[in-house]
């Protein structure tokens, strides 16, 4: 672990935690992380971690079918977004490792 990894909070780049459902179902940042000097860089962390990537999975597949997109660039987009949670996964595997 390098020292700015060991400055970040407990909840950098925790999806539920830094943009989370509101209650009308639509992701929001809460208040007091907005506060935070990090806010930027942790919710970009945490849109490009395993949880972020599946939730632009699931864009693609409300542009799919509200027509937006096309069969072959939904399937070009959808295995791009595999191919990185696959990535990350085994990138945070073998830092675990490494511990």
């Amino acid at each position: 672990m390098t020292e700015n990894e060991k400055d970040l909070p407990e909840c950098f780049a925790q999806l539920n935690k830094v943009f989370p459902v509101g209650e009308e179902g639509i992701r929001t940042t809460p208040s007091e992380c907005m506060k935070c000097p990090l806010v930027k860089p942790c919710i970009q962390a945490a849109m490009r971690g395993p949880e972020g990537l599946k939730l632009k999975g699931d864009r693609v597949d409300r542009a799919y079918e509200y027509g937006l997109i096309g069969k072959l660039e939904r399937w070009s987009k959808k295995k791009l977004i595999h191919q990185q949670i696959e990535a990350v996964t085994s990138k945070a595997k073998t830092k675990e490792k490494e511990k």
